[in-house]
């Protein structure tokens, strides 16, 4: 992998569209999956527009892997280059007052790149929360990537217990907080795209609960292997919020990112995979009633 990473992009995205089109031509990787999701969250799109926002997905999901295999030899030059933060000066901010943040992201393409990019930008020790591999070969090949410009890799599985050699330390906590949760009797439940969709509660929890500064940050893609993120702040002052409200909030500015560019989303993911049931109603935590959700 690291002799493919010291190709030419030219060339590595070269390899990227004949994967793309294997993929979703013959393979068929998931085209279910990401079809269903795409009439989910698009209903009102024809379905030769969901299709081309599909095949544009397969051609965005493969340049990420592609791009992610680059990361073995990528100097520092390419890094800032590829991936530019807007205003770095709201997480300065923070850091000038002495405080901790929370980076709260989605599975927006290249996350991965952001997870070596960010540390060249930020004054803060950059941690962020993984879920550990099966395959221990490409756990440690993962770590080594991510962690290689210095990004702090803790992970989900064992959180609390990890995170503590870090609780007196200034850091930023990068949370991709989009993920289906294993457990939806103990999840936040709200709409996400008008389907009824489980939350995990860890970000919004750990947020009020030491009252960390919650920033919202949203990729987007403005060319080819181009990358940059805008941040926005979710909550200074995250316990003075009503429970449920930093999920709400997320849940908007996150779905606001993907109407932005809708092949940039993971949707080969099964996101709502979790059927609402009447028992959830304590969990539900949207501004309409549960009995009025879709």
């Amino acid at each position: 992998m690291y002799v493919i990473s010291l190709l030419p992009m030219w060339f590595l995205y070269g390899l990227s569209d004949g994967l793309a089109l294997l993929l979703y031509f013959v393979i068929r990787y998931r085209r279910g999956v990401v079809l269903s999701n795409l009439l989910i969250a698009f209903p009102k799109k024809t379905e030769s527009e969901r299709r081309a926002i599909a095949r544009r997905f397969y051609r965005n999901f493969t340049d990420s892997f592609i791009e992610t295999i680059k990361l073995l030899s990528a100097s520092r030059a390419f890094l800032r280059k590829r991936f530019v933060l807007d205003n770095p000066e709201l997480l300065e901010h923070y850091y000038a007052q002495g405080k901790k943040v929370q980076l709260h992201m989605g599975h927006i393409f290249n996350w991965e790149i952001a997870n070596v990019a960010v540390p060249l930008d930020t004054s803060y020790t950059f941690i962020v929360i993984y879920m550990p591999l099966e395959n221990k070969v490409f756990e440690r090949l993962f770590l080594h990537l991510r962690g290689r410009t210095g990004t702090v890799l803790l992970p989900a599985t064992n959180m609390q217990r990890a995170i503590l050699p870090y609780r007196n330390s200034q850091y930023m906590l990068a949370l991709v907080a989009d993920q289906a949760p294993s457990g939806p009797e103990r999840s936040y439940w709200l709409n996400f795209f008008g389907r009824p969709t489980p939350f995990v509660r860890t970000p919004e929890r750990g947020a009020r609960i030491a009252n960390i500064p919650a920033v919202f940050a949203r990729i987007y893609k403005t060319r080819r292997g181009y990358y940059r993120a805008e941040l926005k702040t979710l909550s200074d002052d995250p316990a003075s919020l009503p429970e449920g409200e930093l999920t709400r909030l997320y849940r908007s500015l996150l779905e606001d990112g993907i109407r932005a560019q809708p092949d940039a989303y993971l949707w080969s993911h099964k996101r709502w995979k979790k059927e609402w049931k009447e028992e959830y109603a304590p969990l539900w935590i949207d501004e309409s009633p549960e009995n009025n959700a879709p």
